[in-house]
């Protein structure tokens, strides 16, 4: 949104690139064991949901909306997973994990549960291929 923009160097690490929204980011944490996607505001120096603009917040919970509504349907989710914690990153990103009661973390939250596994390269281009088809917003 800014051309000041900068994603958190931890983020960068831990995810893949989807495509972007009107003012967010889409990320797929690379992690195979949940859909897990993060929506990044693409607004330099937030930390809380509170320091978007009003006209921000409401394009972001649209986004937001949007995001689990359409990855429940595609992934068939038992439960969406929203949350931002943000005590290790700083900058503002909002997880979006779809969760199954049989998937390895249920019920508990899938946060520090168990070490990441990444995606193999086919996996990777399979999951991305997929969302990016699905998400007729993304961009």
């Amino acid at each position: 949104m800014t051309s000041t923009f900068q994603l958190h160097p931890q983020l960068q690490q831990d995810c893949v690139m989807v495509g972007h929204f009107a003012l967010c980011q889409l990320l797929l944490m690379n992690d195979s064991q949940y859909p897990w996607f993060i929506l990044v505001p693409q607004v330099q120096g937030l930390r809380e949901l509170y320091e978007l603009s009003k006209d921000q917040r409401m394009l972001f919970m649209e986004e937001s909306a949007y995001l689990a509504e359409q990855l429940a349907v595609l992934y068939q989710a038992d439960k969406m997973n929203i949350g931002a914690i943000g005590n290790l990153v700083p900058q503002l990103h909002i997880h979006h994990v779809v969760r199954y009661q049989t998937d390895r973390a249920w019920p508990a939250p899938v946060w520090g549960k168990f070490a990441a596994i990444p995606y193999g390269p086919a996996q990777l281009d399979e999951q991305l291929l997929q969302v990016r088809n699905h998400l007729a917003r993304l961009h």
